[in-house]
Protein backbone atom coordinates (compact mmCIF):
# COMPACT_ATOMS: atom_id res chain seq x y z
CA UNK A 1 0.00 0.00 0.00
CA UNK A 2 2.99 2.32 0.71
CA UNK A 3 4.43 1.53 -2.12
CA UNK A 4 1.02 2.41 -4.23
CA UNK A 5 0.62 6.01 -2.00
CA UNK A 6 4.17 6.36 -3.63
CA UNK A 7 3.46 6.56 -6.80
CA UNK A 8 1.52 9.57 -7.04
CA UNK A 9 4.60 11.48 -5.43
CA UNK A 10 7.01 10.29 -7.29
CA UNK A 11 4.97 11.17 -10.90
CA UNK A 12 4.94 15.06 -9.23
CA UNK A 13 8.41 14.76 -8.98
CA UNK A 14 9.29 13.77 -12.25
CA UNK A 15 6.95 16.58 -13.22
CA UNK A 16 9.26 18.81 -11.08
CA UNK A 17 12.62 17.63 -13.02
CA UNK A 18 10.82 18.48 -16.40
CA UNK A 19 10.06 21.94 -14.88
CA UNK A 20 13.70 22.53 -13.94
CA UNK A 21 15.17 21.00 -17.65
CA UNK A 22 13.03 22.95 -20.04
CA UNK A 23 11.45 27.17 -19.32
CA UNK A 24 7.92 26.80 -17.65
CA UNK A 25 6.21 29.88 -19.14
CA UNK A 26 3.19 31.20 -17.58
CA UNK A 27 1.88 30.23 -20.81
CA UNK A 28 3.08 26.48 -19.80
CA UNK A 29 2.50 26.89 -16.49
CA UNK A 30 -1.12 28.04 -17.39
CA UNK A 31 -1.99 25.12 -19.53
CA UNK A 32 -0.29 22.03 -16.49
CA UNK A 33 -2.24 23.58 -13.80
CA UNK A 34 -5.72 23.78 -16.37
CA UNK A 35 -4.87 20.06 -16.93
CA UNK A 36 -4.56 19.20 -13.05
CA UNK A 37 -7.62 20.88 -12.46
CA UNK A 38 -9.57 18.73 -14.76
CA UNK A 39 -7.99 15.40 -13.63
CA UNK A 40 -8.78 16.46 -10.33
CA UNK A 41 -12.11 17.35 -11.02
CA UNK A 42 -12.63 14.26 -12.70
CA UNK A 43 -11.54 11.95 -9.60
CA UNK A 44 -13.86 13.74 -7.40
CA UNK A 45 -16.82 13.02 -9.92
CA UNK A 46 -15.68 9.72 -11.20
CA UNK A 47 -14.42 8.24 -8.30
CA UNK A 48 -15.70 9.85 -5.34
CA UNK A 49 -18.88 11.10 -5.78
CA UNK A 50 -20.69 7.89 -7.09
CA UNK A 51 -19.59 6.66 -4.25
CA UNK A 52 -21.31 8.74 -2.37
CA UNK A 53 -24.52 8.46 -3.98
CA UNK A 54 -24.81 4.59 -3.48
CA UNK A 55 -24.67 4.74 0.11
CA UNK A 56 -27.85 4.89 2.49
CA UNK A 57 -26.51 7.97 4.13
CA UNK A 58 -26.62 10.90 1.79
CA UNK A 59 -26.46 13.53 4.93
CA UNK A 60 -23.41 12.14 6.38
CA UNK A 61 -21.66 12.20 2.99
CA UNK A 62 -22.50 15.75 2.23
CA UNK A 63 -21.20 16.36 6.39
CA UNK A 64 -17.83 14.17 5.33
CA UNK A 65 -17.55 16.29 2.48
CA UNK A 66 -17.63 19.60 4.30
CA UNK A 67 -15.60 18.16 7.22
CA UNK A 68 -12.53 17.60 3.97
CA UNK A 69 -13.31 21.18 2.92
CA UNK A 70 -12.93 22.51 6.47
CA UNK A 71 -9.84 20.63 7.25
CA UNK A 72 -8.18 21.75 3.90
CA UNK A 73 -8.82 25.31 5.32
CA UNK A 74 -7.15 24.83 8.48
CA UNK A 75 -4.22 23.35 6.83
CA UNK A 76 -3.92 26.16 4.45
CA UNK A 77 -3.49 28.66 7.37
CA UNK A 78 -1.69 27.02 8.97
CA UNK A 79 0.72 26.54 6.01
CA UNK A 80 0.15 30.48 5.46
CA UNK A 81 1.67 31.22 8.40
CA UNK A 82 4.61 29.29 8.15
CA UNK A 83 5.28 30.75 5.11
CA UNK A 84 5.00 33.92 6.41
CA UNK A 85 7.62 33.14 9.19
CA UNK A 86 10.11 32.07 6.56
CA UNK A 87 9.68 35.26 4.92
CA UNK A 88 7.79 34.39 2.15
CA UNK A 89 5.64 37.38 1.46
CA UNK A 90 4.13 39.68 -1.49
CA UNK A 91 4.98 38.40 -4.71
CA UNK A 92 5.84 34.97 -3.15
CA UNK A 93 2.53 34.25 -2.28
CA UNK A 94 1.36 32.55 -5.68
CA UNK A 95 3.99 29.98 -5.33
CA UNK A 96 3.55 29.02 -1.81
CA UNK A 97 -0.63 28.47 -2.52
CA UNK A 98 0.31 26.02 -5.40
CA UNK A 99 2.63 24.19 -3.33
CA UNK A 100 0.49 24.05 -0.27
CA UNK A 101 -2.71 22.72 -2.61
CA UNK A 102 -0.32 20.32 -4.05
CA UNK A 103 0.47 18.80 -0.86
CA UNK A 104 -2.61 19.14 0.24
CA UNK A 105 -3.99 17.02 -2.63
CA UNK A 106 -1.37 14.65 -2.51
CA UNK A 107 -2.54 14.36 1.09
CA UNK A 108 -5.82 12.99 -0.07
CA UNK A 109 -4.67 11.19 -3.31
CA UNK A 110 -2.67 9.21 0.31
CA UNK A 111 -6.36 8.71 1.91
CA UNK A 112 -8.11 7.73 -1.22
CA UNK A 113 -5.05 5.31 -2.01
CA UNK A 114 -5.10 3.64 1.47
CA UNK A 115 -8.82 3.38 1.43
CA UNK A 116 -9.24 2.36 -1.62
CA UNK A 117 -6.92 -0.64 -1.04
CA UNK A 118 -8.41 -1.23 2.63
CA UNK A 119 -11.12 -2.27 0.29
CA UNK A 120 -8.72 -4.47 -2.43
CA UNK A 121 -5.33 -4.31 -3.25
CA UNK A 122 -6.47 -3.68 -7.50
CA UNK A 123 -8.96 -0.82 -6.08
CA UNK A 124 -5.68 0.94 -4.43
CA UNK A 125 -3.55 0.15 -7.69
CA UNK A 126 -6.15 1.25 -9.47
CA UNK A 127 -6.64 4.97 -7.74
CA UNK A 128 -2.36 5.05 -7.77
CA UNK A 129 -2.01 4.72 -11.60
CA UNK A 130 -4.95 6.81 -11.90
CA UNK A 131 -3.94 9.61 -9.86
CA UNK A 132 -0.03 9.79 -11.63
CA UNK A 133 -1.87 11.49 -14.74
CA UNK A 134 -3.23 14.64 -12.56
CA UNK A 135 0.57 14.83 -10.18
CA UNK A 136 2.74 15.36 -13.24
CA UNK A 137 1.74 18.27 -14.29
CA UNK A 138 0.96 19.70 -10.99
CA UNK A 139 4.59 19.10 -10.12
CA UNK A 140 5.45 21.16 -13.20
CA UNK A 141 3.01 23.65 -11.99
CA UNK A 142 5.04 23.50 -8.70
CA UNK A 143 8.44 23.98 -9.50
CA UNK A 144 8.06 26.29 -12.22
CA UNK A 145 5.81 28.69 -9.28
CA UNK A 146 8.45 27.69 -6.52
CA UNK A 147 11.15 29.83 -10.07
CA UNK A 148 9.81 32.92 -9.43
CA UNK A 149 10.75 32.87 -6.23
CA UNK A 150 14.36 33.43 -4.73
CA UNK A 151 15.06 29.42 -3.76
CA UNK A 152 17.85 27.71 -5.34
CA UNK A 153 17.46 24.36 -7.53
CA UNK A 154 18.56 22.23 -4.55
CA UNK A 155 15.80 23.27 -2.34
CA UNK A 156 12.82 23.54 -4.96
CA UNK A 157 13.64 19.87 -5.74
CA UNK A 158 14.20 19.11 -1.81
CA UNK A 159 10.54 20.67 -1.64
CA UNK A 160 9.57 18.43 -4.71
CA UNK A 161 10.85 15.10 -2.99
CA UNK A 162 8.96 16.15 0.24
CA UNK A 163 5.93 15.81 -1.49
CA UNK A 164 5.96 11.91 -0.73
CA UNK A 165 5.56 12.69 2.97
CA UNK A 166 2.05 13.78 2.70
CA UNK A 167 1.49 11.22 0.25
CA UNK A 168 2.61 8.31 2.54
CA UNK A 169 0.73 9.70 5.72
CA UNK A 170 -2.54 10.02 4.00
CA UNK A 171 -2.06 6.47 2.81
CA UNK A 172 -0.73 5.01 5.94
CA UNK A 173 -3.62 6.62 7.65
CA UNK A 174 -6.34 5.58 5.48
CA UNK A 175 -5.39 2.19 5.14
CA UNK A 176 -5.15 1.51 9.00
CA UNK A 177 -7.92 3.52 9.87
CA UNK A 178 -10.66 2.22 7.32
CA UNK A 179 -9.27 -1.20 6.96
CA UNK A 180 -11.54 -2.87 10.08
CA UNK A 181 -14.00 -0.48 9.41
CA UNK A 182 -17.63 -0.77 7.87
CA UNK A 183 -17.93 0.34 4.12
CA UNK A 184 -19.91 3.02 4.74
CA UNK A 185 -17.28 4.42 7.00
CA UNK A 186 -14.33 4.08 4.07
CA UNK A 187 -16.94 5.85 1.62
CA UNK A 188 -16.84 8.67 4.00
CA UNK A 189 -13.54 9.12 3.94
CA UNK A 190 -13.05 9.06 0.30
CA UNK A 191 -15.89 11.56 0.21
CA UNK A 192 -14.00 13.80 2.58
CA UNK A 193 -10.69 13.69 0.54
CA UNK A 194 -13.07 15.01 -2.20
CA UNK A 195 -13.37 17.92 -0.25
CA UNK A 196 -9.46 18.57 0.01
CA UNK A 197 -9.37 18.19 -3.39
CA UNK A 198 -11.62 20.42 -4.35
CA UNK A 199 -11.07 22.91 -1.96
CA UNK A 200 -7.57 22.98 -2.87
CA UNK A 201 -8.16 23.17 -6.68
CA UNK A 202 -10.66 25.76 -6.54
CA UNK A 203 -9.38 28.20 -3.61
CA UNK A 204 -5.83 27.84 -5.21
CA UNK A 205 -4.38 25.90 -7.74
CA UNK A 206 -7.58 27.91 -10.53
CA UNK A 207 -6.57 31.24 -9.05
CA UNK A 208 -2.42 30.62 -9.73
CA UNK A 209 -3.95 29.40 -13.42
CA UNK A 210 -5.72 32.50 -14.04
CA UNK A 211 -2.62 34.85 -13.06
CA UNK A 212 -1.50 34.23 -17.05
CA UNK A 213 -3.35 35.84 -19.76
CA UNK A 214 -6.50 33.23 -20.48
CA UNK A 215 -6.50 31.85 -23.47
CA UNK A 216 -8.92 28.75 -25.47
CA UNK A 217 -6.34 26.25 -24.97
CA UNK A 218 -6.74 26.98 -21.20
CA UNK A 219 -10.03 25.74 -21.20
CA UNK A 220 -9.55 23.04 -23.52
CA UNK A 221 -6.61 21.37 -21.23
CA UNK A 222 -9.14 21.20 -18.31
CA UNK A 223 -11.95 19.46 -20.34
CA UNK A 224 -9.09 17.20 -21.71
CA UNK A 225 -7.87 16.17 -18.42
CA UNK A 226 -11.05 15.69 -17.28
CA UNK A 227 -12.34 13.55 -19.89
CA UNK A 228 -8.83 11.84 -19.90
CA UNK A 229 -9.61 10.34 -16.47
CA UNK A 230 -12.85 9.33 -17.27
CA UNK A 231 -11.52 7.01 -20.11
CA UNK A 232 -8.58 5.79 -17.58
CA UNK A 233 -11.09 5.33 -14.74
CA UNK A 234 -13.10 3.11 -17.11
CA UNK A 235 -10.40 1.37 -18.82
CA UNK A 236 -8.26 0.45 -15.38
CA UNK A 237 -11.91 -0.16 -14.12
Amino acid sequence: MLGFAAIPAAGNFVGGLVAELTEPSPRRLSIALHLAVGIVLGVVAVEALPRALDTERPYLMAAAFAVGGVAYIVLDRAIDAARRRWGSGGEGQGPWMVYSAVAVDLLADGILIGSGSAIGTSLGLVLALGQVIADAPEGFATIGALRKTELSRTKRLALAAAFLVPALLGGAVGFVALREQPEWMRVAAFVAAAGLLMTATVEDMVREAHEAEHRVFDSIALVLGFCGFMLLSETLG
